[in-house]
């Protein structure tokens, strides 16, 4: 265990420092360099444009966290239920393990319109988005650290007669958790690009369509609050992820 992990103070003050640094740059860059407002705003405009429209920003915040967790969900446990069958099905996993890896590297956007023209727009639409976003590397992640239980594990399980979903249960996933775990963090990044496309496509709500709308209108400080709004988002439900990471134990 790293100093960081065992003093979260010390885990901490780099990230912050970091984003720190990168706020003053930012300032110092428009300030220093003249560059127009409607290219760059200041932090300080930005931050008044939050302050402006609170509810705005916090309503629109919940509809996109809502199609992350939500959808996130979704892609994940779909996303783990398919390894796990496919872990206990050669003949399964041979057919269909390369066509869901080369659709891992796929191009997703191209799908949202076809969302649109089966499912229409809305809040469920821009769900499947997420959910088939996150699927994909859960899938790939979860299905490796399944396979990946020591074979001297399994051969004493069965010397014991010990049945096969006992052995998922109290083998095969705590092998599998640190690549679970790392897929889990990629969805959750993807999961919030999801929203946003999805929102620029299918939804009239959500931080992504603020953000549509702000660039049509030449609005680049409302632009860049919806983006402060979703990074906050993401990094919430990222440090989650990370912290129900670090609190379990697989070994």
């Amino acid at each position: 265990m790293s100093y960081a992990d065992r003093i979260p103070a010390a885990g901490l003050s780099l990230p912050v420092g970091a984003l720190a640094v990168g706020v003053l740059a930012w300032w110092a860059a428009v300030v220093l360099l003249g560059i127009p407002s409607y290219l760059l705003p200041t932090p300080a405009a930005v931050a008044d444009r939050l302050a402006a429209r609170p509810g705005l920003y916090l309503r629109n915040g919940a509809v996109t966290l809502r199609t992350v967790l939500a959808g996130g969900a979704v892609g994940v446990l779909a996303g783990f239920g398919a390894a796990a069958v496919a872990v206990h099905s050669t003949v399964l996993r041979r057919a269909l393990y390369p066509y869901l890896v080369t659709a891992r590297v796929l191009p997703k956007i191209a799908v949202a319109p076809l969302l649109l023209v089966y499912l229409g727009t809305g809040a469920g639409t821009a769900l499947s988005f997420v959910a088939l976003i996150t699927f994909f590397p859960t899938f790939v992640s979860s299905m490796a650290g399944l396979r990946e239980t020591p074979e001297e594990y399994l051969d004493l399980l069965r010397s014991v007669e010990t049945g096969p979903l006992r052995t998922f249960l109290f083998v095969r996933i705590p092998a599998a958790l640190p690549a679970v775990f790392a897929g889990l963090k990629q969805s959750a990044a993807l999961a919030a690009v999801g929203a946003v496309v999805a929102e620029w496509i299918l939804t009239d709500e959500g931080l992504g369509y603020l953000i549509l709308v702000g660039a049509e209108n030449v609005q680049t400080d409302a632009v860049l609050a919806a983006v402060v709004v979703l990074f906050v988002e993401e990094m919430a439900v990222y440090g989650a992820v990370a912290a129900v990471e670090r609190r379990v134990s697989w070994k």
